[in-house]
């Protein structure tokens, strides 16, 4: 078998009918229907059989299929690191950003640019959860999120431990200390993300760990709205250091929350055992370098 024939398995298996696979391979069927028979004859197993409209994958052909992602992903790998051959003056830098970005990205990225001119850039934004699908499926390369998350698979460089803040309206009694979670528990309050998302499961969880029990009144994932929603005194909310920075200019008043209660880690995430594109390894000492002199 070669390359070319599993990239022909894949198409078929994901398609599950030869003529979706031929369409999808700008092939026609029959070529492509006598190049599985050849390699079920070269194996000697049955790879894929029909079952009505569609075609199944046999345990053979599972096993095959494993193998055959592992090696056009080291080919498409090979061929990219032997074209960039070094510098990464070219290329391109696939960049996954949480909802909830980095403040100072748009600074990182002036000064990565200032450097690599002919890089260019593919910025999707979205929760942490996903993002690392993003990575695992190397729909991107780096992804910055929001920790605490599941990361067996993936290299993790800590950037920042941030707090949060207890935000409410100009209109309400304002406190004149750092707030805890007991001070603010009754407050009708309107939680950033959505359930089972990230920032939603810290606060959350960190109210349950202190035996809490928040007066949720609204979730929000759409930030700009949020920050109406409390300038009007719709309700209070608990946010990021982030979003203060990001959304500046709103009637609010904000009360730092005890980072023994409540604080959340931000780091950069890439795949384990993967080659890295010049240009994110090039980001990513960029990043270093700027956590370095910020220390000094």
């Amino acid at each position: 078998m070669d390359i070319r024939q599993l990239r022909y398995f894949i198409a078929i298996v994901e398609e599950r009918k030869i003529s979706a696979a031929a369409e999808r391979l700008h092939i026609s069927q029959p070529p492509l229907s006598q190049q599985l028979k050849t390699m079920e004859e070269e194996l000697g197993s049955k790879l894929i059989e029909r079952s009505g409209k569609f075609l199944e994958v046999t345990e053979a052909g599972k096993a095959l299929y494993k193998y055959a992602l592992q090696m056009t992903q080291l080919m498409e790998e090979a061929k990219m690191e032997v074209k960039e051959v070094g510098n990464g003056i070219n290329g391109r830098l696939t960049l996954g950003i949480n909802t909830f970005s980095v403040v100072e990205l748009p600074g990182l990225l002036h000064q990565f640019q200032e450097h690599y001119p002919k890089v260019t850039y593919k910025i999707q934004q979205n929760e942490s959860s996903h993002l690392c699908r993003l990575v695992r499926d190397r729909a991107v390369e780096l992804a910055i999120i929001r920790l605490p998350l599941e990361l067996e698979h993936f290299s993790v460089l800590h950037l920042h431990t941030e707090p949060f803040y207890f935000i409410t309206s100009t209109l309400q009694k304002a406190f004149d200390h750092e707030v805890s979670l007991a001070d603010i528990q009754h407050f009708p309050l309107i939680l950033p993300s959505t359930e089972g998302l990230g920032v939603h499961y810290l606060i959350t969880e960190a109210f349950s760990r202190f035996q809490l029990h928040p007066n949720i009144v609204s979730e929000c994932s759409d930030i700009t709205l949020l920050m109406d929603l409390v300038s009007s005194g719709f309700g209070a909310s608990i946010v990021p250091e982030t979003i203060l920075k990001r959304h500046k200019g709103y009637p609010i008043q904000s009360y730092k929350i005890s980072s023994t209660t409540l604080s959340s880690s931000v780091g950069i995430i890439w795949l384990k055992n993967h080659y890295l594109s010049k240009s994110a390894q090039n980001f990513v000492h960029l990043l270093k370098k700027s956590m370095v002199e910020t220390s000094l």
